[in-house]
C-alpha cells in the first residue's frame, strides 16, 4: 500500500483528505504543521517507511509548507512532494517551483488525485 503524508492545519480538511485518499487505496498520515511533518519524515527514514508522497500546504503556524519544502530537499528525503494551497501566488515561489506538483485547493478532489497517481505511475 501507498503511503501518503498530508501536511495540513486545517482539521476538517485533514479527514476529508484521509478519507477521500483512504478511499483511493493510500494509507495516509496527518500533520498538522512543517515541524511535526519533519519529525515524521525522520522517524519514518529509521524505520526504512517514507512515504510516496507528502502534501504540503502552504500557510501552517511553526513552519510553513515552503520552509518545510527546503528541509525536505535539504535532508534530501526520498519522497515526492505536492503543493496543495488556496493561493495559486504561492506557484511562482522558487520552492513551489521544484516541488513535483502544485494543486489549488477545491471542493473537487479529482485533480489532488491525478496529481498523485501520475507521480506514481500509475
Amino acid at each position: 500500500m501507498k503511503r501518503i503524508l498530508v501536511v495540513e492545519d486545517e482539521v476538517a480538511l485533514q479527514y476529508l483528505l484521509k478519507d477521500e485518499l483512504n478511499e483511493e487505496g493510500f494509507e495516509v498520515s496527518l500533520a498538522a504543521n512543517g515541524r511535526e511533518a519533519l519529525r515524521m519524515l525522520k522517524e519514518d527514514e529509521a524505520r526504512g517507511q517514507i512515504p510516496e508522497i507528502v502534501i504540503l500546504d502552504v500557510r501552517m503556524p511553526e513552519m510553513d509548507g515552503l520552509e518545510t519544502m527546503g528541509h525536505i530537499l535539504k535532508e534530501k528525503f526520498k519522497t515526492k512532494v505536492i503543493i496543495h494551497s488556496a493561493y495559486s501566488q504561492f506557484r511562482d515561489d522558487y520552492l513551489a517551483q521544484v516541488a513535483d506538483a502544485y494543486v489549488v485547493k477545491s471542493h473537487d478532489m479529482s485533480v489532488l488525485k491525478s496529481r498523485i497517481k501520475d507521480l506514481l505511475g500509475e
